[in-house]
């Protein structure tokens, strides 16, 4: 399922028009962005929880030559399911 298809199904099941379902979807991805940055964790009860986790400087591996590479370290997102949805 692609961003517009997720619209038209957020349209639908919560009696929106299409407008107000992006609307509320891009808020809804701005708010989750703005936490995460922060920090913070973003628990949804019966969805899961995304997180930010630190990612230590590493040496890789270039698969198309095989020299070693130096990847630096970053933040990255981590999503935990809940059990309610990895159950389903």
């Amino acid at each position: 399922m692609n961003k517009s298809e997720l619209i038209n199904s957020m349209a639908e099941k919560a009696n929106l028009t299409k407008v107000q379902a992006k609307a509320a979807l891009e808020a809804f991805l701005s708010s989750a962005e703005d936490a995460l940055k922060k920090d913070d964790k973003l628990s949804l009860i019966g969805f899961g929880t995304f997180s930010t986790v630190e990612r230590k400087a590493r040496v890789g591996h270039n698969p198309a030559n095989g020299k070693k590479i130096n990847i630096p370290a970053k933040k990255v997102v981590k999503f935990k399911p809940g059990s309610n949805f990895s159950e389903k």
